[in-house]
C-alpha cells in the first residue's frame, strides 16, 4: 500500500480534523481503563464481536483529550478495514505508524489503539517492540480469547494488563434506556417499567447495538452477529469445513445455556468424532460465544475429569437458536446471574452433592469460597423451596465449609430465611443486578 491510500484510511478513521461521535459511556470500563492506562503497560481488551469494545476505545480517546493529550498524538487504526485485507502484516503496522508520524508529527509520545488485532500475524512481536523501546502506548483489541492469551504470553509477559468486556449488563442497559435508579424508592415507583425491560432483556440480550433497534428488526441483527462470529472468528480463522456442524452445536449450547456437556455427550448426540466435538467447543469457547465452567472439587485432576456445564454470552444469541413455545426461565434467570458473577471478578464453579443435589455457583475470591448461591424464579412453592434450599447444608457438609454466605437469587421480596438452622439471604434478581438490595 502507498502513504498516500494509508494516510486516506487513517484519516477517516481518527478525529484530527473532526469531531468525535457521540458515544454512550460505560462508566465501568471507562475508569478501569483510565486507571489501567496509567501504568504504561500494553492495554488488551478482550470480549465477543459487538460488544463494545470499539466504543470503549473512543470513550478512552475522549478521557485522553479531557486530561489535555493533544489529538495529534492520538492514533486508532481499525483492523478490519477491508481496503487492509491483502496487507495484513507486522510491515502494515510499522508503514501505518510511520505515515502517521510523517504527517501528523507528534511532539509526544503517542497512543496508538489497535482495533480487532488478531487480523495481523505475529502482531505481538511488533506490539512487544513498540512497548520495550518506549515507542508507543498500545491498547489492543480482539475478539479471540486462545489467540490473545498464547501470544501475549509468548511475548508481552509481565508486559500487559487485560479487561474483559461482556454485552451489557442490566444495570448497563437501563442506564443506555436513560432509566435511573437512585434508592429503593426509585425501584418500587418504576416496577411496572422495570418488569417491562427486564423482559426484553432477557429476550434480546445486552449488545449493545440491539438497543436501538425496533423490536422487529432486533432478531434479524442477531442472526448477523451469530453468523458473522461463527464465520470471521472461528471458519476463517480455523479454515473449517463442517460449517453445518459448527452451527449446530453452537446453537444446541447456546439454546441450552447452563447445560451440563461433555465432549463425548456431544460426540454422540452429533454422530462426529471426539477430536472434532473437542475442537468446536473450544473454537466457540475462544470466541467468546460461550463460557465453560467446572464442578468443584477439591482435586483438579477429578475437576478436569468430570462434566462441565456451558453457559451463552448473551441470551439474545440463545433465544435466536430456541423452537418456538420453548420454557426456560429459570436457565435464563441463572444464565444473567452467571454473566454478573463473571463481570463483578468472581472465579464461579458448580457443584453436585454427595447424594445428588445441584448447587448452582459456588463463588471463589481471592483463593476462597465466600458465597454459595442458588438461582431459581420463585420460592413460593414449598417443593421448590426445599429442592432449592436444602442444598446448602449438604454443600457445607461434603465441602466442610466455615464462613459462607448463602444466597438465593429469585423474582419474589428479598429478605432473609432460616432454613436447616442456616441464615440465607433470599435476593430480588433485579435488585440484585443493580446492587440496591443491600
Amino acid at each position: 500500500m502507498d502513504k498516500s491510500e494509508i494516510i486516506e484510511i487513517l484519516n477517516e478513521w481518527n478525529y484530527w480534523n473532526k469531531e468525535l461521535p457521540q458515544t454512550q459511556a460505560r462508566t465501568f470500563y471507562d475508569n478501569k481503563i483510565s486507571t489501567l492506562l496509567e501504568y504504561n503497560e500494553v492495554l488488551v481488551i478482550k470480549g465477543i464481536r459487538r460488544s463494545g469494545k470499539s466504543t470503549l476505545m473512543l470513550n478512552s480517546i475522549k478521557n485522553l483529550l479531557v486530561s489535555g493529550v493533544d489529538i495529534k498524538n492520538i492514533l486508532f487504526v481499525n483492523l478490519e478495514d477491508p481496503r487492509f485485507i491483502n496487507n495484513l502484516s507486522t510491515k502494515l503496522l510499522q508503514k501505518i505508524k510511520d505515515v502517521y508520524l510523517e504527517y501528523l508529527d507528534p511532539d509526544k509520545k503517542p497512543y496508538i489503539f489497535l482495533d480487532e488485532i488478531q487480523n495481523i500475524p505475529n502482531w505481538e512481536k511488533w506490539v512487544n517492540k513498540e512497548h520495550e523501546l518506549k515507542l508507543s502506548n498500545i491498547t489492543i483489541s480482539g475478539s479471540n480469547s486462545s489467540m490473545l492469551s498464547s501470544e501475549i504470553a509468548s511475548s508481552l509477559s509481565g508486559r500487559y494488563l487485560q479487561i474483559d468486556v461482556y454485552p451489557l449488563s442490566f444495570e448497563e442497559y437501563l442506564q443506555f434506556k436513560t432509566i435511573q435508579l437512585k434508592n429503593k424508592l426509585d425501584f418500587i415507583e418504576k416496577k411496572i417499567e422495570l418488569n417491562r425491560e427486564f423482559e426484553t432483556y432477557l429476550k434480546y440480550g445486552g449488545f449493545p447495538k440491539v438497543l436501538d433497534y425496533d423490536s422487529t428488526d432486533k432478531r434479524d441483527l442477531l442472526i448477523t452477529y451469530k453468523d458473522s462470529i461463527l464465520l470471521k472468528d472461528i471458519v476463517a480463522r480455523y479454515n473449517l469445513k463442517e460449517f453445518k456442524t459448527l452451527e449446530e452445536i453452537a446453537a444446541f449450547l447456546l439454546a441450552n445455556s447452563g447445560i451440563s456437556q461433555s465432549i463425548n455427550k456431544l460426540k454422540n448426540n452429533f454422530h462426529i468424532s471426539y477430536d472434532m466435538a473437542n475442537a468446536y467447543l473450544e473454537y466457540l469457547i475462544k470466541a467468546y460465544m460461550l463460557f465453560e465452567i467446572p464442578k468443584f472439587d477439591y482435586s483438579l485432576k477429578k475437576q478436569n475429569a468430570n462434566d462441565k456445564k456451558y453457559y451463552s454470552v448473551d441470551l439474545g444469541l440463545s433465544n435466536i437458536m430456541r423452537v418456538p413455545n420453548l420454557q426456560t426461565r429459570g436457565d435464563d434467570l441463572e444464565t444473567v446471574v452467571f454473566l454478573e458473577l463473571l463481570r463483578r471478578g468472581y472465579k464461579v464453579y458448580y457443584y453436585k452433592t454427595s447424594n445428588g443435589l445441584e448447587c448452582d455457583f459456588i463463588i471463589e475470591k481471592e483463593n476462597k469460597i465466600t458465597q454459595l448461591i442458588q438461582v431459581t424464579s420463585s420460592l413460593k412453592d414449598e417443593k421448590t423451596k426445599k429442592r432449592e434450599l436444602r442444598v446448602f447444608s449438604k454443600t457445607i457438609e461434603d465441602l466442610q465449609l466455615k464462613n459462607i454466605e448463602l444466597v438465593v437469587i429469585h423474582e419474589d421480596h428479598t429478605l432473609n430465611i432460616i432454613y436447616d438452622d442456616l441464615k440465607i439471604k433470599t435476593i430480588n434478581i433485579k435488585e440484585w443486578l443493580i446492587n440496591i438490595y443491600k
